[in-house]
């Protein structure tokens, strides 16, 4: 999914780098750990997150509840963001401006959501260089294990510059 126009001048995330991104969103952000949300693919522009199934999470007809859903896919996005732009935080705050959602089917089981940032890095780090405060979507899909989408997630995310 990840388009290559998109991280022109990025180089493939080496191993330890994904792993530590990993280990620190997971460590920062403990409503994805509750859930049980884990990563199966990391790469600048690009993460793959899985909602494990959970009765404990379930809605009223047995999938997974509708917040469960979204926060794989905020969490998702939330991982491109880092891998894609963590050398830019001393300089700008990440924050998520708006999101919609739409469920497609119902889900049941595991749901995985796969992200993709919608903007070139260098375009997006160029208008904070100009000292605009870049906006740009990450495109999310849900889907089950059968490969059925089950819901799709757009997300803005800004760059705001200055430190918190």
């Amino acid at each position: 999914m990840l388009l290559a126009s998109n991280m022109s001048g990025m180089t493939q995330m080496n191993a330890e780098t994904a792993e530590a991104v990993k280990s620190g969103f997971l460590a920062a952000v403990p409503f994805a750990r509750t859930l049980g949300v884990t990563f199966s693919d990391l790469d600048h522009g690009h993460a793959v997150m899985r909602l494990p199934d959970n009765a404990d999470h379930h809605n009223h007809i047995g999938g997974p509840h509708a917040g469960a859903m979204f926060t794989l896919a905020e969490s998702a996005s939330g991982a491109i963001i880092i891998s894609t732009f963590s050398d830019q935080f001393e300089r700008a705050v990440p924050l998520a401006v708006s999101a919609e959602i739409h469920y497609l089917h119902v889900a049941m089981g595991d749901v995985t959501a796969d992200a993709e940032l919608g903007r070139g890095r260098d375009e997006i780090v160029a208008e904070l260089d100009e000292g605009k405060r870049p906006e740009f979507p990450v495109e999310i899909e849900l889907r089950t294990d059968d490969g059925t989408v089950t819901g799709r997630m757009s997300i803005i995310w800004t760059l705001r510059p200055g430190r918190r």
